[in-house]
């Protein structure tokens, strides 16, 4: 399955999560430059490498912020910011900009933090912006249980679009997830997706966003118009 769009509407432009998806953007672009020494050294020095925590790794806690910016190819980079992209917006529109960017962080740190906790000794760094997205979309199926995601299926080689109930999409997700980090423990799997990174910022943004959420729905009522006679 593959998202296109969703059927809300922000009501506010999304700044922080544009600046997000260009940041990103951008130190893709200066990795581009490298060559494959220095963007396995830039990897390890600021990727998250679980065994840095238990060696006492000088940029070990900075990894946590900085892993979240780097990508390891172009369709580990797409997926993610179009995911932000069509998830973002909305939630930052319900915490509101500075809020967004803490939370998103925030999710992030969980994410690797997990990762770490479920392989102390690995050395593969992990990289990538999906712990933090991650943590959008367990705020996402929070705030949004009723929206609807525009999703391609493909059905027996042929295209179906089909709009899917965002918590059914999102829970889906987040059990594949759950269910493949599993599989992963159980077989000492080393390398390949960080999904306990996936499953720790989604569950961080599923228990945090009550408290970054800055509003609930607000309803303005006018007053009546002015009268301009009175009755006898």
């Amino acid at each position: 399955m593959f998202p296109l769009r969703d059927t809300n509407k922000s009501e506010t432009f999304p700044a922080i999560n544009w600046l997000l998806i260009i940041a990103n953007a951008g130190v893709f672009l200066l990795q581009r430059g490298l060559s494959g020494e220095q963007t396995e050294l830039l990897f390890r020095a600021f990727g998250v490498v679980p065994a840095n925590f238990l060696s006492g790794h000088p940029l070990a806690a900075i990894s946590l912020f900085s892993s979240q910016f780097l990508h390891g190819g172009w369709l580990h980079l797409l997926s993610n910011l179009w995911t932000l992209h069509i998830f973002g917006d909305n939630v930052e529109d319900r915490m509101g900009h500075t809020r967004y960017l803490v939370f998103y962080l925030l999710s992030g740190v969980v994410g690797g933090l997990l990762q770490v906790l479920t392989g102390p000794t690995s050395t593969m760094p992990m990289i990538g912006a999906s712990g933090a997205i991650a943590g959008v979309l367990g705020a996402y199926i929070m705030l949004f249980p009723r929206a609807r995601v525009l999703t391609f299926v493909p059905i027996f080689f042929l295209p179906w679009l089909v709009e899917i109930p965002a918590m059914v999409y999102l829970g889906v997700w987040f059990f594949s997830q759950f269910s493949n980090g599993l599989t992963g423990l159980s077989m000492s799997i080393g390398g390949g997706i960080a999904y306990w990174a996936h499953v720790g910022g989604f569950a961080a943004g599923f228990l945090l966003v009550r408290r970054f959420s800055r509003r609930t729905q607000v309803v303005r009522v006018r007053p009546p118009p002015e009268n301009r006679y009175r009755v006898g």
